[in-house]
């Protein structure tokens, strides 16, 4: 749990178990019997798993009891018996409470580990410096872009990565970054170099980021090692020169030889497709370098926030919980357990989002055909999508067609449930969501229509890109993954899906899909 020796902090329970027994039996009546106990209890969040906690409890009811019959045992009173009972009660509720903050620091013990795991593992090149360009971290591919071996490169100047020539002008340029931050793609246009640990001097392109925390701008570097694609771009130049020549060659013989004019008019027409062939590819190939930079600045920047917002509640509430040690302040104590448990929860649901992303970018999501009855599928979602509507929120289902449908029926679930959950999010209190069914000649139709907060009309093309939030809900819990996710898993049913929105009246979503095959199972 916290980092203090474990053995000592056994030492330590026995001690105050062994002292609490002896004063109690040498001083009858006296109150530290309960406050002994349940120190001894509480100390057992110091020690790692549930079984010190579970034995702490079991103790000090057996020796509650024991000292009861002890002393009470001639003349019990209704008031011995009540305090001997109320004891028993704060006992079982320090245990459980005590399993139950471990239990909450397990969660986010685990969720760090996924997002180490993020970090450490990224094939691209991750450095965090602060304002000063002092690097903070540096991910296990940027260190083994620029040769270092592990944390070498932690509490280096970033400038170190930077080839001599270029240091001297660089620290201008980061204070001016600092003063003016903004998300950035370097390189477009020009070559930017780095140098690694043994002076070699190789090509990159870095995409900038930054956050604030404490008043302090943290700054976050993408580095990518391009030189091998700049030595195919020199490739193509060079033989777009040599094509160049060959053509240049073919019209000089021409003059003279008018004979040969439609074996060189063959020759030029292939050696200019395949010019237009390499150009055709080196734009897509620029094409896809511009929209997976645009996809990492979308995600740092709903990373930062998205991730930032929830590990800052968890970390105060955590830090305030242990504030409100007294019975009266229990109040308190839930509401900052609650926020924790919500935050845990949100980080849970981001996690999920980008497991699923990655799942069906790598074609690892396979499908499961089965036979349903639609009313009772439908029924099962309306009830789990209730515990999230906002008071006053209503759903009115209108059902038509046949009884059964063919399909996969988790995928289907996870669309439906997608976009409610986003009716629901982006509607108001006292507001109304139509969910209009139709399962009719093997095709199942379902129209969810909202009275929420609309789409403006110039984000409804971009409502599908990865990690694209329209401008109008910046305020509201998201990632831009649900939309892209639920496009995907259509595709993979054979089912499409349309969208109507008008800005501040409601947003309409209509999905179709055809019924498929048993033989697909």
């Amino acid at each position: 749990m916290f980092k203090l020796n474990s053995n000592k902090v056994k030492a330590i329970v026995i001690i105050i178990f062994l002292l609490t027994i002896g004063f109690s039996y040498s001083f009858p009546g006296l109150t530290i019997i309960g406050g002994g106990f349940l120190l001894a209890i509480f100390l057992t969040i110091f020690i790692e798993g549930i079984r010190a906690t579970i034995l702490a409890a079991t103790v000090s009811i057996i020796s509650t009891v024991i000292l009861y019959f002890l002393f009470e045992q001639k003349t019990p009173t209704a008031n011995s018996i009540t305090q001997t009972l109320f004891q028993f009660l704060l006992i079982l509720f320090s245990a459980i409470m005590v399993l139950y903050v471990k239990t909450l620091y397990g969660n986010i013990r685990s969720d760090k580990t996924h997002m180490t795991s993020l970090y450490e593992n990224a094939t691209e090149g991750i450095i965090l410096t602060n304002h000063k360009g002092i690097i903070i971290l540096a991910n296990p591919a940027a260190e083994q872009t620029f040769g270092y071996s592990k944390d070498e490169l932690t509490g280096k100047p970033v400038e170190i990565l930077i080839p001599q020539q270029f240091r001297g002008h660089h620290p201008k340029l980061r204070e001016g970054f600092h003063k003016a931050p903004q998300n950035r793609v370097m390189g477009s246009g020009r070559d930017l170099k780095g140098v690694r640990k043994n002076g070699e001097n190789f090509t990159v392109e870095v995409s900038l980021s930054f956050y604030k925390q404490n008043n302090e701008t943290y700054v976050i570097a993408f580095i990518v090692d391009i030189t091998l694609r700049k030595e195919i771009e020199n490739n193509m130049l060079q033989q777009k020169k040599e094509l160049e020549k060959v053509t240049n060659d073919i019209r000089k013989l021409n003059t003279g030889l008018e004979a040969k004019v439609e074996e060189r008019t063959v020759i030029l027409r292939e050696a200019l497709m395949k010019l237009e062939q390499s150009q055709k590819e080196l734009s897509e190939a620029l094409d896809k370098e511009r929209e997976l930079n645009e996809i990492k600045s979308r995600f740092v920047s709903m990373a930062s926030h998205e991730f930032r917002t929830p590990l800052s509640t968890i970390l105060s509430s955590a830090s305030l919980v242990s504030k409100y040690p007294n019975t009266e302040e229990n109040e308190k104590r839930e509401r900052h357990i609650r926020r924790i448990k919500d935050s845990v929860n949100h980080l849970n649901d981001l996690l999920e989002d980008f497991l699923s992303l990655g799942k069906l970018e790598e074609g690892k999501v396979s499908i499961t055909v089965t036979s349903f009855s639609v009313k009772e599928f439908l029924a099962d979602i309306i009830d789990e999508i209730k515990e999230m509507l906002k008071q006053g929120q209503d759903m009115k289902l209108e059902y038509e067609g046949d009884e059964d449908f063919i399909t996969d029926k988790r995928m289907l679930k996870n669309i439906l449930l997608n976009l409610l959950s986003n009716a629901t999010k982006f509607s108001g209190e006292d507001k109304h969501i139509w969910i209009n069914v139709s399962n009719k000649n093997r095709t199942l139709s379902v129209t969810v229509k909202d009275e929420g907060i609309g789409i403006p009309e110039d984000d409804l093309p971009h409502l599908f890109d990865t990690f694209f939030r329209g401008k109008n809900v910046s305020n509201i819990q998201g990632t831009g993954l649900g939309l892209p996710i639920i496009k995907r898993y259509l595709n993979l049913l054979n089912g499409d899906i349309s969208v109507n929105s008008r800005y501040n009246e409601g947003t309409t979503f209509c999905i179709i899909i055809p019924a498929m095959e048993r033989q697909l199972l």
